[in-house]
Formats: structure tokens, sequence, C-alpha cells
């Protein structure tokens, strides 16, 4: 059976529009100005991240630092007023710089391990006025109350030291409660610059 309309098939019939791929619905937006953090709250400045969605997208946009050789970090909160879940993470890179130095590597310094620190999403982020990192983080069913809440990152970052590194980030929370906000930041100076935007995935 073919997908092009014959007047027909299934996808004619709409038999396929539930659960046969999921619509991208807008949030929120934050634009960073020389900010410390940026922190997406559930129930605050028309944020949602509870179970009407079981998956969220965060988009990062030209994340420029006030500092040289920073982390872009995230954290998330599972209730109370810290953001200081437990996490078990992995990382790893692919790098090419401008003079034609490249490698592959599994990044230790940069996992977590059962830890409540934040979690660098983009290492070695440089400063210059050119520079930035751009990229997503996906977390997963963060309300439920049963399982760990997994989540997915993959940024470029123009590195400081000319150049560019494609970082993998991946683990879980490592707690039953729900997690209802995210804080992104850098490890030291500010967000001088760029935008993060929050989606549902429907």
């Amino acid at each position: 059976m073919g997908l092009i309309s014959n007047g027909s098939t299934i996808f004619d019939a709409g038999s396929m529009s539930a659960g046969f791929g999921g619509s991208m619905v807008f949030i929120k937006k934050l634009t960073a100005s020389s900010s410390s953090t940026l922190s997406f709250v559930n129930g605050a400045s028309s944020v949602v991240l509870d179970n009407t969605y079981k998956t969220y997208l965060f988009t990062f946009k030209n994340i420029h630092p006030s500092s040289d050789n920073v982390q872009f970090n995230v954290n998330f909160r599972d209730g109370g007023s810290s953001y200081d879940a437990t996490k078990t993470t992995t990382v790893f890179r692919a790098y090419h710089s401008e003079s034609g130095a490249y490698g592959l590597n599994y990044e230790t310094g940069f996992d977590l391990g059962n830890s409540t620190s934040a979690q660098p999403l983009s290492m070695e982020l440089g400063a210059d006025n050119d520079q930035s990192c751009s990229g997503e983080m996906k977390l997963f069913d963060p309300s439920n109350t049963t399982f760990v809440k997994q989540f997915i990152s993959r940024v470029n970052t123009s590195q400081y030291g000319d150049l560019t590194m494609d970082h993998h980030v991946a683990g879980y929370n490592n707690v039953t409660a729900a997690i209802d906000a995210v804080q992104f930041s850098m490890s030291s100076g500010d967000i001088a610059s760029g935008d993060i935007c929050l989606y549902g995935i429907a």
C-alpha cells in the first residue's frame, strides 16, 4: 500500500493520524542578557513541565558566555527549592580544529556518577565575540513517579582554542520524584546572550 493519496489508503481515511507522529508545541522562550541562570519552572511564567507531555525539548541558540573556557551546564529540581537532583551520566565528544587536528574522546572528567552537581552540556566554550554553542536537550516523562528521568543532549561548541566540538551527553536523574524545574548556567560567569526555547512533544 503506497503513501501517496489515491482515495483509498488508510492515510486518506485518517486512521494513522493518532500516534503516527507527534507535534511540537512551543511553550516558552528565555533570552539571556548577562544572566547567571535561566530557569524553566513548572507553573511559573507560563511554563509547562508536567504530565501534559511525555517528552520535552529544549533548544539552545547561540549561547555565548561572559568568560572563556567555561562549561554550559544543566541541573534539575525534584521538588523543594534546590536544583540538586541526583544524576548519573555519560559524555563523549568529537572535535576538529581550524589547524586540522581531530579526535573522538570519552570524557570521564565531565560525566557524573550519582552526583547532585550540575551536568556540563557544552565544555570549554570560548568567549570570543564570534564564539557560542547551539544544540538541544530532550527530557523524557519528567512527572513520572515510578521511573528515573532520562535526558539526552547534543550541543556543538566553538571551543576557546578554535575547535568545533560535537558534545553528546546522556543520563538520568536517579530519583522517583517528579522533575518540576530545569536550570541552565555557566560553570563560571554569566550567560551573556543567547536563547533557550522549551517545547512539548504531543
